[in-house]
């Protein structure tokens, strides 16, 4: 079930499903990067049913397509898996673990360097 909001939709979890139709970054990457967020967030977890493309596309107002194409792009990553009748699932080994520890440690360095977190994010930002 997704909830449409002006700051995107979200479905049954507290995902937030958010596209900025302005931006240079293909729809289809940001639905992906929406996904990956949620799974490092924790907001989504190993089994967890996403919402359908039907419905999610017309509550971002984008082609299924394109979404069926992100959910494509996260299924050859290994973070999603399809089920005929059950829709895409998160998988139960998706690879997250690995970055959320490289990015505690990467904080943890800037620490101890003395960037607060406006520098660290400002220096993400520009090396992305």
């Amino acid at each position: 079930m997704l909830d449409s909001s002006p700051n995107g939709a979200n479905n049954t979890s507290t995902m937030r499903w958010t596209v900025d139709h302005s931006s240079q970054e293909p729809l289809q990457h940001q639905i992906a990067g929406c996904v990956r967020h949620g799974v490092a967030a924790g907001e989504l977890t190993a089994g967890e049913q996403l919402p359908p493309a039907a419905e999610l596309a017309v509550a971002l107002s984008v082609d299924r397509n394109t979404v069926l194409a992100a959910y494509r792009q996260l299924r050859d990553e290994g973070l999603l898996e399809f089920r005929r009748g059950r829709g895409a699932r998160v998988t139960s080994g998706a690879p997250v673990a690995s970055v959320t520890e490289a990015a505690h440690a990467l904080i943890a360095v800037a620490r101890a360097q003395g960037l607060g977190r406006a520098e660290l994010i400002r220096l993400i930002e520009e090396l992305t």
